[in-house]
């Protein structure tokens, strides 16, 4: 009895993974890692910025109307949002810098392709090829 083929990897060509010289990964590594540095730095200022304006919001809250405390909540929202923002980026990027320790770095995560150069110079923690990003923001 034949087994039924798998749909998720059938039609698709088996990809020989090159490697990178040791010079290349510890360049993709470091430029990653400063990444990494920066967005925190940026996370870490966000926070403090976000700090202080609650405790300005705090005491220069008397005599607020329903529609200044509406706009505080949400210029509030905002900010959150931005540090979040900010800490999932902060995310991807370590999860690229894990990729590139466990040999997947540059490669789809979906359907094995190699990343192209150019992509990973736009978007270095990106984990899929262009056309599969493109088939998952189409759904």
């Amino acid at each position: 009895m034949a087994k039924p083929a798998d749909t998720r990897t059938a039609g698709r060509k088996p990809v020989a993974k090159a490697t990178r010289s040791a010079a290349e990964t510890e360049k993709i590594r470091a430029a990653l890692a400063a990444r990494r540095d920066e967005l925190r730095a940026e996370y870490d200022q966000t926070l403090s910025e976000i700090t202080e304006l609650q405790r300005d919001r705090l005491t220069d809250s008397a005599g607020d109307d329903q529609a200044d405390t509406g706009t505080k909540t949400l210029e509030r929202e905002q900010e959150i949002s931005l540090a979040n923002s900010i800490l999932e980026r902060i995310t991807q990027v370590e999860r690229a810098l894990e990729r590139l320790d466990e040999g997947g770095y540059g490669w789809c995560e979906r359907c094995g392709n190699p990343i192209p150069v150019e992509r990973l110079a736009a978007f270095p923690s990106a984990t899929l090829c262009v056309t599969c990003k493109q088939l998952e923001e189409r759904r």
